[in-house]
């Protein structure tokens, strides 16, 4: 290996030499390019390892908040898939879902599956709550609660993303018609993304809907800004039963 050079071995006009040389490869493009110092995919400043430490946050928070027997879910529909890669990226214009369909085609497993997937994304924001609609019902009734109809009520509401299994199972009732209205309707003002399941079609001739278990002032808010997805099929609880 040759030994460095000592630059202050050098008399005046060698160093003078030396520097010229520097200089005129310089000018011809010649000496030390460009330094890349920028952060690669697993470095703290990439963009990629932010999002991949915010999935691992959300993914956690999304097994916490799921049960037991949905923690293998599975968003697999392409249009389930396409609204929850919409809520990861822009949540006040995805809009919300509606899942319809009988008893066992998979509803609930799916709306889990969506959620997980919205969280595997690495959202900014992943905030969460699941509830069925008998319990929100139980929970918004008078006594119902310890803080009370009202801060229940706000707290559904402002939650960035909830999930509203059955929607249109409980017996309707003008407080169930009121109390639904003003969830979806406040929602629906501020662009907060709900994902619903219901064992009724939105609309139907001659059939029970979600018009006539819910009124029509509500189906007509979900109608705007909400995707309806049919899932079809056979029981699947009782055909792994057999």
């Amino acid at each position: 290996m040759p030994e460095p050079l000592n630059v202050g071995s050098l008399g005046p006009s060698a160093f003078a030499r030396l520097m010229a040389g520097v200089t005129e490869k310089q000018q011809q493009g010649i000496g030390p390019g460009p330094i890349d110092d920028q952060p690669t995919p697993d470095e703290p400043g990439h963009p990629e390892y932010h999002r991949r430490r915010r999935a691992e946050w959300a993914l956690k928070r999304w097994e916490t908040a799921t049960p037991p027997r949905y923690r293998r879910a599975d968003a697999t529909h392409p249009d389930i898939q396409a609204w929850a890669d919409d809520v990861a990226t822009n949540p006040d214009t995805a809009g919300s879902l509606l899942l319809t369909g009988t008893t066992g085609t998979g509803k609930t497993y799916q709306a889990y599956g969506a959620l997980r997937r919205i969280a595997a994304a690495g959202p900014r924001v992943y905030e969460i709550r699941a509830t069925t609609a008998a319990d929100m019902y139980g929970l918004l009734r008078p006594k119902g609660s310890e803080r009370g109809t009202e801060e229940e009520l706000k707290r559904l509401v402002r939650v960035p993303l909830l999930v509203l299994d059955d929607l249109g199972s409980a017996k309707a009732s003008e407080w169930t018609e009121e109390v639904t209205y003003r969830l979806i309707n406040e929602r629906y003002n501020a662009c907060r993304p709900t994902l619903y399941t219901s064992n009724l079609p939105a609309r139907a001739e001659g059939a029970p809907d979600l018009t006539s278990a819910l009124g029509e002032r509500i189906v007509s808010r979900l109608s705007e800004d909400t995707r309806v997805v049919a899932m079809t099929g056979t029981d699947r609880r009782r055909r792994g039963a057999a």
